[in-house]
């Protein structure tokens, strides 16, 4: 897995290998280690390096990363190093939190290090719980995709192996991984995911659950990337830039299938600074097009304003500009009304 992986990857030269020390980064850095000593895949060279990010969540987190670290340089891999980590509160929850924190510290150390490619360690059982929780939280077609195999310098060779099998490589090469308590703490929701509900699944739709919900993510990756690619193109077309406005015109967006429309109104507040609107807020912004005259404003998460302007009023501003000899007015008159996206400045205290 890791060999096919590094090869879709150009075979990088320098890779890290992100380990926390538990059993599949464990196992990930063994595998890795293996090419280390060999000093190259498929005739093609390769460094390896380990880099171990404590995140300070739990009493005793430097003795983990400085153990985890030493097994790493008598796997062989070098250079090996611990970087720690502040995680901030997020209003997306500590998990997210921790999530980029580390995200952060493993692409500074790969950059440092010019590492080509990051190595994580997430199997099919990681990818299993990640597509259940989009369910529950009634998530869209990018989320239900779940984790990528490929995604910038980030790899996940091990996402078709099962959790079960990491623990068996360890048990293999005489490893002594470390369990992370919180992985079974019922505060959080993937860990009750992990402990409770992919067991009752098991037990009660028969085994077979995890792959399955694994192969739905396979499947939506191709869909997801799809109607990526159409809505970033339909968006290009379409985006009118006033300043640090941006506008689209009513009448192409209301010519869209509903799948691409939310998604370019969606682009259209990341441009202007905002964040994924949830299902909820797109709707109301997608309302504005069936609203009589003006309308608006919609508020967007990230203190994105989204309102409709009319034709009339569109119509009105031109031949305000034309009286006025202001420059930059279209030759041609608007022939629809627009959805305008605008960032809130903010209040000052």
């Amino acid at each position: 897995m890791l060999q096919e992986a590094l090869s879709q990857a150009g075979y990088p030269e320098r890779i890290l290998v992100a380990c926390s020390g538990g059993p599949d980064s464990l196992a990930l850095a063994a595998v890795a280690a293996y090419f280390a000593r060999r000093g190259h895949v498929d005739g093609h060279p390769v460094a390896v390096g380990g880099v171990v990010v404590d995140h300070q969540l739990q009493p005793g987190s430097a003795d983990v990363a400085a153990s985890t670290a030493e097994t790493l340089t008598e796997l062989g891999l070098s250079p090996v190093h611990i970087r720690t980590v502040d995680v901030a509160s997020s209003g997306a929850g500590p998990e997210a939190a921790a999530r980029d924190a580390r995200h952060a510290a493993l692409e500074a150390a790969a950059t440092e290090w010019g590492a080509d490619a990051i190595l994580l360690g997430h199997t099919l059982d990681d990818q299993a719980e990640q597509v259940l929780l989009g369910l529950a939280r009634g998530s869209g077609t990018r989320s239900l995709a779940g984790m990528r195999p490929v995604r910038g310098r980030l790899l996940r060779p091990f996402l078709g192996l099962r959790r079960g099998d990491t623990e068996e490589i360890c048990r293999a090469e005489e490893l002594e991984p470390w369990h992370d308590p919180s992985n079974a703490d019922p505060a959080f929701a993937r860990s009750r995911t992990r402990v409770e509900v992919m067991p009752l699944l098991e037990e009660k739709l028969g085994p077979g659950v995890a792959e399955s919900l694994a192969r739905t993510a396979a499947i939506l990756q191709l869909d997801a990337d799809y109607l990526e690619d159409v809505a970033n193109n339909t968006y290009a077309a379409l985006a009118e830039r006033t300043g640090p406005d941006v506008s689209l015109p009513e009448a192409a967006l209301n010519e869209l299938a509903p799948a691409i429309r939310f998604r370019v109104i969606a682009k259209a507040a990341a441009e202007v600074g905002g964040q994924q609107p949830s299902y909820q807020r797109l709707l109301a912004a997608e309302a504005l097009l069936r609203r009589q005259g003006s309308a608006g404003p919609v508020e967007l998460p990230g203190g994105v304003s989204v309102y409709r302007l009319s034709l009339a009023q569109l119509l009105a501003g031109e031949r305000d500009g034309e009286q006025s000899g202001a420059a930059g007015v279209p030759r041609e008159g608007a022939r629809c009304g627009k959805l305008v996206f605008r960032l809130r400045k903010p209040i000052r205290k």
